[in-house]
């Protein structure tokens, strides 16, 4: 997204451009025809509000891998409406009583609070297929965007990080046992925004490379951010319930690295996903700037 030039620049004025783009895209391609009244009420409820991160991470890194011209803008929306589609279905999901158990989300209630917890599954089940089916219209790009999102959204990634967030597997002790789970369950899905991005822009292999790692450490300074939010912000701020880590007893940065550490490591993380678009040269400049501006966020 082009941007004024101005001193300083905030998070939200560097998001909303992207933002406002993003809900064209998703009022065009989030419910099927003959979708029931129901079901398309609780897509729609799942899906509004948020920072819109992930899709704009599709819109910029599009735009900062697209050399010359502009990258297909069809491909590119399908692109950022199913990355977020992906992840508004695993907030749902990790809202269940089965899972986190938590009855706040975006400022108001979860999923099962509102339409009852069978509604709130099939609403995820229908958000996950949805998602596929965009990028499977895509046109000739589709099956390398299908790989991509499947890997970050699949067993080995983000739903492994949820298995592990919940102690139903074995994890490694200490901060990199932690930042394993970060890796999957938040990075890996952050990332897969930055290299949907990437190949809509027809990125080289080595620009491809480079907001893949972009995006995986980006991801795990966001995560950090969470970890110290959870524990400094309040329920106005954050739009869901805060303190749910310490009464979950869950491994955090903070609970890892005490509440300067987790800071220093956010810092250190943000640092690093801006020189990893070195090869972008002046193009990564916004991203570089959100991922600074993202370790300075309030919610």
């Amino acid at each position: 997204m082009t941007q004024e030039n101005t001193p300083t620049r905030s998070l939200d004025g560097l998001l909303k451009p992207c933002g406002r783009r993003f809900e064209v895209d998703l009022s065009r391609w989030l419910v099927e025809p003959s979708t029931p009244a129901a079901l398309a009420a609780a897509m729609r409820y799942c899906t509004e509000g948020g920072k819109r991160l992930r899709p704009s991470l599709v819109y910029l890194a599009a735009e900062a891998s697209c050399a010359a011209g502009r990258a297909p803008e069809e491909m590119v929306g399908r692109c950022a409406v199913a990355v977020e589609l992906i992840h508004c279905y695993s907030l749902v999901h990790d809202d269940l009583p089965a899972m986190d158990d938590d009855a706040l989300r975006r400022g108001r209630a979860t999923a099962h609070v509102k339409f009852g917890e069978a509604m709130a599954i099939l609403t995820g089940d229908a958000l996950l297929t949805r998602a596929f089916g965009l990028l499977g219209g895509a046109g000739l790009c589709a099956g390398r965007l299908v790989d991509e999102l499947a890997a970050a959204a699949g067993g080995a990634a983000l739903i492994a990080g949820q298995v592990a967030d919940m102690n139903l597997c074995p994890t490694a002790e200490g901060i990199e046992g932690l930042q394993d789970i970060h890796r999957r369950k938040t990075a890996s899905l952050i990332s897969a925004s930055t290299v949907l991005g990437a190949i809509c822009g027809g990125a080289a292999d080595t620009i491809v490379q480079a907001l893949r790692t972009y995006g995986q450490v980006l991801g795990l300074a966001f995560q950090v951010v969470d970890d110290i939010l959870d524990v400094t912000g309040s329920a106005g701020e954050l739009g869901k319930t805060p303190g749910k880590d310490s009464r979950q007893a869950k491994r955090t940065a903070v609970t890892e690295l005490g509440m300067e550490g987790a800071v220093e490591l956010a810092d250190s993380l943000a640092r690093q996903a801006a020189a990893a678009l070195a090869p972008l040269g002046a193009r990564g400049a916004d991203l570089a700037l959100l991922a600074d501006l993202l370790t300075r966020r309030t919610n």
